[in-house]
């Protein structure tokens, strides 16, 4: 009871300064659109193809939510250690990272809003046409607890090296162009597709396509093997993710380094 009425506290903090900072809410719904117009533009030699557009919005919409849960944990960690705050997180009974969950749900949630509307806007512009089918939702879901496992590394070294908003901003760059957000995995040089596919959020793009653009059953996609690699991949980078952020708590906490910035 106590892990969950602690989780709920942290998502409703987190929703609750989001509001506070609602101004930077707008600057990411134009920034979001604004991205995806240019890099829709650039590929498609100056032109906007609706139906070619279609699956490069489901990967981007995908990336965005890496994007922001990248970019917004390196952000609370950082600025809790500059805050001497970053201990208090510990003289909770609650695991730091059942914590950063809550956080990540606030995040989710504020970011499906963002994405809706953007979305929708998109899709009325461009004449961007998909059918929403439920088979996206468990999909999309075990695609984030991958990215979650994937944010658990990310906050472990942040705890170590604290300073890691230049290495979360490389990642989150890296994955807009080698996940086949923007172009399909299946086109990529074999030895590029190899490494892509071991990222966080690649294969619940495949899997996303081929529910949605190619209407796949779940029983089809997992018959022919992507969906179940899903699974596996996802578990592992969430597996990963609790050991070795435990592991640099260890660390850090044995240097004494846990609240110095």
């Amino acid at each position: 009871m106590n892990t969950v009425l602690a989780i709920y506290n942290e998502t409703y903090k987190r929703l609750l300064v989001t509001w506070d900072y609602r101004f930077n809410l707008i600057v990411q719904l134009v920034t979001v659109g604004f991205i995806f117009l240019g890099a829709s533009f650039f590929l498609g030699g100056g032109s906007f193809d609706a139906h070619q557009l279609a699956p490069v919005l489901i990967g981007y919409i995908v990336w965005f939510y890496a994007r922001i849960v990248i970019m917004s944990t390196s952000a609370d960690l950082v600025g809790e250690a500059q805050a001497g705050t970053l201990e208090q997180t510990y003289m909770s009974p609650v695991p730091a990272s059942l914590l950063l969950l809550g956080r990540m749900l606030a995040l989710l949630i504020s970011t499906t809003i963002i994405v809706f509307l953007v979305t929708g806007l998109l899709m009325l512009l461009l004449g961007i046409r998909f059918p929403l089918r439920w088979e996206f939702l468990p999909v999309f879901l075990l695609t984030l607890s991958g990215l979650f496992g994937f944010t658990l590394i990310l906050s472990g070294a942040g705890l170590i090296f604290k300073q890691i908003d230049s290495l979360a901003d490389l990642i989150q760059n890296m994955l807009l162009f080698l996940t086949g957000s923007l172009l399909p995995v299946d086109r990529f040089p074999v030895w590029l597709a190899a490494i892509a596919k071991t990222l966080p959020i690649t294969q619940g793009i495949i899997v996303l396509r081929q529910v949605v653009i190619q209407q796949y059953s779940l029983v089809a996609a997992w018959q022919s093997g992507s969906l179940l690699w899903l699974v596996i991949h996802s578990s592992l980078y969430l597996i990963a993710g609790l050991i070795i952020f435990k592991w640099c708590e260890k660390i850090a906490k044995r240097q004494g380094t846990l609240g110095q910035y």
